[in-house]
C-alpha cells in the first residue's frame, strides 16, 4: 500500500474485519462456497459479495452461458432469505414486478397482490430486453426502496437487492438502459470466457450433477443469516478510510469530469463524466472489499480495483471518443494511471 501505515489512527484501525472475525469468516466461507459453485468466475462472485456488503444493487453483462444466473442463484441458496428470478421480456409489464389489486367478489373491495419485487433478492435477468415502463417501475424500487401503485405506496423489506444480469447491447433484441437507472447500481461487472483449464473443471462439475446430486457436492455447512449480514454491513462502514484515500477517490470521480486537467490527449473523451454518487460508491466498495480481504483499513489499492465497476456504466464518452475506439474501460484505466496515489 502507498498510505504509510503510521498515519492511520491505531484506534480506528481496531473497527471493521478485526473486530467481527466471526462475521468475516462467513463470508470467506461463503465465497469458498460459492467458488466450487461457480468455476472460473472468481471476480464476479467478489463483486457479488462486495454488492451485498455494500447494500448496493449489482449489474453483471456478459455473453449467454457464462454462468451469470448461475453464479446469483448460488448466492440467493446460500442466505436465509426470500429469492425471486424475474425473467425480462418485451412483453412484461409493470404489474408484473409491482404487483396488482385484485378484487374479491366475496369482500367487495379490492386486495393487493404483492409482485416479485417484495422478495428480498430479486433476479433481474436480460434486463436490457424490458420496456422503457418496466425500467421505471424498478427504479423507483432500486432508489427509494418502495413501490407505488395506484395512489398507495408500499416498504420493501429491510433487505432488499436487486441483482440484473444483461447481454451486450449489440445483441439482437436489447436495449440501452437509461443513465438514471444505471447510476442507481453499486456495480458493472463484465463477465469474460473462463480459460481452457477452468473450461475442463466446468465440464466435470456439470457431468457429476448430471449423474447423481450425491457425487462430492460442495457443502455450506452455515447458511447467512439477514442478521448476520446487517452486521457485516456494520463492520464495513466502521472500517476506517483516512482522509487521503477519501480524497483519492473524489480526485478520481473528478477526474471524469475535466479530464482535461490530466492531459490534452484525454480532455474530449467523456461527454459526461460520473455522479457524486458515484464517489458514495467507491467508497463503500472499497471498504467492503477491504473487509472480506481481511483489512481494517481502505488502501488506495483497494479503491483502483473497484474503480472500474464503480465508473464503467457511469461514465458516457463522446461521439469523438467512439469513433477513435475508446472504451469506457480504456478511459477510466488512463484517468486512473494519472490520477496522483497518496
Amino acid at each position: 500500500m502507498h498510505c504509510q501505515m503510521e498515519d492511520i489512527d491505531k484506534a480506528s484501525r481496531e473497527k471493521g474485519s478485526a473486530k467481527h472475525p466471526q462475521v468475516l469468516g462467513r463470508f470467506q466461507e461463503l465465497a469458498r462456497f460459492m467458488n466450487q459453485m461457480v468455476i472460473g468466475q472468481e471476480e464476479l462472485v467478489s463483486r457479488l459479495l462486495i454488492a451485498l456488503l455494500a447494500d448496493g444493487h449489482l449489474l453483471v453483462e456478459g455473453a449467454p452461458g457464462l454462468a451469470k444466473t448461475r453464479a446469483i442463484k448460488v448466492l440467493s441458496s446460500a442466505i436465509e432469505s426470500h429469492f425471486h428470478r424475474v425473467q425480462f421480456t418485451p412483453d412484461l409489464l409493470p404489474a408484473d414486478l409491482t404487483g396488482t389489486e385484485i378484487f374479491r367478489m366475496e369482500t367487495g373491495s379490492f386486495e393487493f397482490q404483492r409482485g416479485p419485487l417484495f422478495h428480498n433478492l430479486v433476479l433481474a435477468d436480460e434486463i436490457n430486453r424490458a420496456p422503457a415502463k418496466v425500467q421505471a417501475a424498478l427504479l423507483e424500487a432500486m432508489a427509494e426502496r418502495q413501490i407505488t401503485v395506484g395512489r398507495t405506496t408500499y416498504p420493501l423489506p429491510r433487505f432488499f437487492l436487486v441483482m440484473a444480469t444483461q447481454n451486450p447491447i449489440e445483441q439482437h433484441g436489447t436495449y440501452p438502459l437509461p443513465e438514471a437507472q444505471l447510476d442507481r447500481f453499486l456495480l458493472k461487472v463484465n463477465v469474460s470466457y473462463p480459460s481452457s483449464e477452468k473450461e475442463i473443471e466446468i465440464l466435470h462439475l456439470i457431468l457429476k450433477e448430471a449423474r447423481s446430486k450425491s457425487v462430492d457436492q460442495p457443502v455450506l455447512t452455515h447458511k447467512l443469516t439477514q442478521e448476520e449480514i446487517f452486521t457485516a454491513r456494520e463492520a464495513v462502514l466502521d472500517l476506517f478510510m483516512a482522509n487521503p484515500i477519501q480524497h483519492y477517490i473524489v480526485q478520481i470521480v473528478l477526474a471524469t469530469r475535466n479530464p482535461g486537467a490530466y492531459g490534452k490527449d484525454v480532455a474530449h473523451w467523456i461527454q459526461y463524466g460520473a455522479s457524486s454518487r458515484a464517489a458514495i460508491s467507491l467508497a463503500r466498495s472499497a471498504k467492503a472489499f477491504a473487509f472480506l480481504q481481511g483489512f481494517d483499513f481502505v488502501g488506495p489499492d483497494h479503491v483502483q480495483t473497484l474503480a472500474r465497476d464503480v465508473l464503467r456504466h457511469r461514465v458516457i464518452l463522446s461521439y469523438q471518443a467512439e469513433a477513435e475506439g475508446i472504451t469506457p474501460e480504456m478511459c477510466i484505466n488512463e484517468l486512473i494511471s494519472r490520477v496522483p496515489v497518496p
